[in-house]
């Protein structure tokens, strides 16, 4: 990769990054706005929802992170094939850390014996970097700011769980995803989403949940199954009475996405991570230019 192409694809990437920090997604907003519109109005649910929409729009207008924890960066990269990955990667790295500068990222990567922050967000694991090559002349590009409080509310189960009385079928799986919902509370910053992993081993399963994220809000899915799972653990979420923040209400998931993986018969993970409201995901079509072509969201 020559200086004149890096430097536009550093652009081109310092810009994802920024409206990935400051501008929702339409159709997260969206979702919040439905939520907000099955609350009573004057309610300690309403009023948090609303504040929320304040949080979004000043966010958006100064275009400045719209959360003081930016999160871990999780990059998903699909690049052609006769693209040099490791340059990439490289290029990356070297936008991440003019984007801290710029102040789209705030300084949240530490060492993890130290403590120390060296003030880029770069270093072992950040950001993380999924890339696949494919057989297309053009980039791929997504990015997830995913934040601390809501990794923390992430969980995952090994069936048979007695303590939730889950077996190793559907069922046990719902009972999986409603008991994430009930711990977590009001303290993954909700109204959340879940991306839920049925199968794998536990390092797929959560990678895979992850990656659930990347779907759109008002998408189905094409596994009648899982669209049904999706639909009933949502719905069952928000009659739990835990709202937004906590804070009581009927707006306590804004969605379920789910998958399957192979796993072993000894071995049955139920996977679960959990996206705040602060649902910040976006990603562009991107040519070998390093020239934005298309947003996705």
């Amino acid at each position: 990769m020559n200086a004149t192409r890096q430097k536009k694809f550093i652009e081109t990437l310092i810009e994802i990054i920024r409206k990935t920090s400051t501008e929702l997604p339409q159709d997260v907003i969206e979702a919040i706005e439905a939520g907000r519109s099955n609350e009573q109005i004057d309610s300690r649910a309403d009023y948090a929802l609303g504040i929320i929409d304040k949080n979004i729009q000043l966010a958006r207008i100064k275009s400045q992170p719209m959360c003081q924890d930016t999160g871990s960066i999780l990059f998903y990269i699909h690049y052609p094939q006769k693209a040099d990955s490791e340059a990439l990667g490289k290029v990356i790295r070297k936008a991440v850390t003019q984007a801290t500068k710029k102040g789209f990222l705030r300084q949240n990567s530490v060492d993890s014996l130290t403590g120390n922050n060296n003030g880029t967000n770069v270093g072992p694991g950040s950001p993380t970097i999924h890339m696949e090559p494919w057989k297309k002349d053009y980039f791929d590009i997504r990015l997830i700011l995913k934040g601390g409080g809501c990794e923390n509310v992430g969980a995952q189960y090994s069936l048979p769980d007695a303590r939730v009385g889950a077996g190793r079928d559907l069922a046990g799986v719902k009972k999986c995803i409603l008991d994430a919902v009930h711990q977590a509370q009001g303290k993954g910053c909700g109204p959340g989403v879940l991306g839920v992993t049925i199968g794998g081993d536990r390092a797929t399963g959560y990678l895979a949940s992850k990656e659930q994220f990347l779907r759109k809000m008002g998408d189905k899915n094409k596994n009648l199954v899982l669209a049904q799972l999706e639909q009933e653990c949502t719905d069952d979420a928000n009659r739990l009475g835990i709202g937004p923040m906590g804070f009581g209400g009927k707006t306590t998931l804004l969605g379920v996405k789910a998958t399957t993986l192979n796993r072993l018969p000894a071995s049955f993970f139920v996977s679960v991570s959990y996206m705040c409201w602060a649902f910040r995901r976006h990603g562009a079509k991107v040519n070998e230019r390093g020239e934005i072509q298309k947003w996705f969201y």
